[in-house]
């Protein structure tokens, strides 16, 4: 039977994702990799990534293998393919967090086991499922809404793929050159979803459910950060821009935050914030993705 993989999010239909989701709700889980292994590859390094998928593993009976990049050194010391061929020989699933989404694919593609991504530079699908879990337990999706400041970044394009699968609108607002493009926006709307675009933030958190943001610059953008700080100041999630937002609105970041820079002390660390709810909604959402991959249904 050809494995099932989760590279971002529109890989499962609406009800697949809502079965994974409410799988993830589910603490109490059948332990489906008892006795098995996943192997967590790693080219970029992790906090709440790592902690999250090894403790899924651990919950549904697994034994996790963290892998460091130098020790398989794909397409150097041997082909992402080749990777994959001989991880699936040992695991029952293969998470890794590239650089090159490319990498994953051609994994999905050659190994024999379901592979998850755990962050490319194009998606982040897990994080995005933790995200519709913290929507969820402040009382649903269908029809709820979300403005996005700031770059729309791999972690904002899965966000608003999973928003647009699950009835939920998104508002994004970016400086110009940083926000979705037109292939974002069809893709996004191809699945029904409503997006809308502009480079005002309070117009874009204005009466929404949920503000969330990111870091103006990823790993591996250290670089550009002089360059982009002064273009993302104006779009600092602050309380004075929170109280644009509806009433009883939620902060959400996917963390880390710097600090002072695209959201304040006062936010993320204040009355709206879910931001660690949200962290630990990361290990329910890995949780409920093996094991629908492995073969649970709720």
């Amino acid at each position: 039977m050809t494995p099932r993989h989760l590279l971002e999010v529109d890989d499962l239909t609406r009800p697949e994702l809502a079965e994974v989701l409410a799988l993830a709700q589910d603490h109490s889980l059948h332990r489906v990799m008892e006795g098995r292994g996943a192997a967590l590859l790693f080219e970029k390094p992790s906090g709440r990534t790592r902690h999250s998928t090894e403790m899924a593993v651990v919950q549904l009976g697994g034994h996790p293998v963290y892998v460091r990049p130098d020790e398989v050194g794909i397409d150097e010391r041997e082909t992402a393919e080749d990777v994959a061929r001989t991880l699936s020989q040992f695991h029952a699933a293969i998470c890794a967090r590239v650089f090159d989404h490319t990498v994953l694919e051609r994994m999905a593609q050659a190994g024999s086991v379901p592979v998850v991504n755990l962050l490319s530079d194009r998606a982040h699908p897990l994080q995005a499922l933790a995200d519709l879990l913290t929507l969820l337990e402040a009382g649903g999706l269908d029809g709820r809404s979300v403005a996005w400041v700031g770059d729309f970044s791999n972690v904002a394009r899965s966000l608003a793929v999973a928003a647009a699968m699950s009835g939920i609108g998104v508002t994004v607002a970016a400086p110009a050159g940083y926000g979705p493009s037109d292939a974002d926006l069809l893709r996004v709307r191809d699945l029904g979803g409503s997006i809308e675009v502009t480079d005002d933030p309070a117009a874009a958190v204005r009466g929404v459910d949920a503000v969330t943001t990111d870091a103006w610059y990823s790993m591996g953008q250290e670089a550009e950060a002089a360059a982009r700080r002064p273009r993302f100041e104006p779009y600092r999630v602050d309380a004075a821009l929170m109280r644009e937002a509806g009433p009883g609105a939620m902060f959400l970041h996917c963390l880390p935050a710097h600090r002072g820079e695209e959201v304040t002390d006062e936010v993320l660390d204040g009355p709206a914030s879910r931001v660690w709810p949200q962290a630990a909604n990361r290990l329910h959402a890995a949780r409920g993705t093996l094991a629908w991959l492995l073969g649970l249904r709720p």
